[in-house]
């Protein structure tokens, strides 16, 4: 069974008892570490894996042993309760071994939990989970997390009491930062405000908030919008290093070419949409987006959300060329 995006958030806070196993994929190697994280607390609660109901498979361990996930789910614990096996890095080479493990599976034996990185839509292994009755498959995209979400991370983490200006912060920072970064700066302001008498600062959340990453892709998409095509290699080089993925980077240039056809387009001129913008933004980044509105035609950048659109389509699809070559000759074009 493949679950959609809303089915999978659910599906990882209150797992159907009846599921015999799960596959969790993704290109982001945080957030499928998040959502593997919840899922096994979810199957076997906080003190599953203390008391000793959690069984680990490294899936080149599984390779060269293909019966140790049938005989890990059937294993008797020492301490009651549910238990589940975990096989971290799997590849499409694991189906028959996992294929085996769920055949045998019966609602007596712990459930299995899969979790590997960008595999192909049409692979073995996402089609077994995607396909077959009692288990299911969730597939993690890079798209950044909706207002709603940042806000539920925000009360998870006791984080009750923030001005207006720190929410739309943290709300704009979740369209940039990668899962894992959001999280780990969430944990910095939870702490922080531990000792603080009054509510969550907008200046609190701008100086513990990683900057240069996305310094530098405001960089990059001004280079884009000025037409400095001699930039764009070296800054996605940069970015590259620093682990930003060309999804990540697609994501935030469809964001930025929206606000820009948002600025473009507000019949009061470029100031007014530059003040009707949501969350409000600033240096830099208002700056290029001044410029470019004011040399942009409306027409133009439309093509380049189109473009955007398009690129965005083929980075998740299993094409013959490598991503990045996709998106710098995407982003060279649209620099002119």
């Amino acid at each position: 069974m493949k679950l959609s995006t809303r089915d999978a958030k659910a599906f990882l806070k209150k797992p159907d008892p009846a599921t015999a196993g799960v596959l969790i994929t993704g290109e982001d190697g945080a957030r499928v570490a998040q959502a593997r994280a919840d899922l096994i607390a979810a199957l076997i609660g906080p003190q599953g894996e203390s008391e000793m109901r959690l069984e680990r498979i490294a899936g080149a361990d599984l390779r060269r042993d293909p019966s140790l996930a049938t005989d890990a789910i059937k294993a008797v614990g020492f301490f009651p309760g549910p238990r589940a096996v975990l096989v971290e890095e799997a590849t499409d080479g694991l189906a028959p071994a996992l294929l085996a493990a769920l055949d045998a599976w019966t609602p007596q034996d712990a459930r299995l939990v899969v979790t590997g990185g960008a595999l192909a839509a049409k692979g073995a292994l996402r089609r077994l989970f995607e396909t077959r009755p009692r288990v299911a498959a969730i597939t993690l995209y890079d798209d950044p997390p909706t207002e709603g979400e940042v806000l539920d991370l925000l009360r998870e983490a006791g984080l009750s009491r923030i001005d207006a200006e720190a929410r739309q912060r943290l709300v704009a920072l979740g369209q940039t930062l990668p899962p894992g970064d959001l999280r780990g700066l969430i944990e910095r302001l939870s702490l922080h405000q531990l000792d603080a008498e009054g509510p969550l600062a907008e200046s609190t959340v701008a100086a513990l908030a990683p900057q240069s990453e996305e310094a530098e892709v405001d960089d990059l998409l001004a280079a884009v919008t000025d037409g400095r095509r001699d930039r764009v290699g070296p800054l996605l080089a940069r970015l590259a290093a620093q682990g930003l993925g060309p999804v990540a980077i697609t994501i935030q240039a469809l964001r930025h070419f929206r606000a820009l056809l948002a600025v473009a387009s507000d019949p009061g001129g470029v100031q007014s949409g530059l003040g009707a913008l949501r969350p409000p933004v600033g240096g830099p980044r208002r700056q290029a987006l001044a410029r470019a509105a004011e040399s942009w035609k409306r027409e133009r950048i439309e093509d380049a959300l189109r473009a955007l659109v398009d690129l965005d389509l083929a980075l998740r699809s299993s094409g013959s060329l490598p991503d990045r070559a996709l998106l710098e000759r995407a982003l060279m074009r649209l620099a002119g």
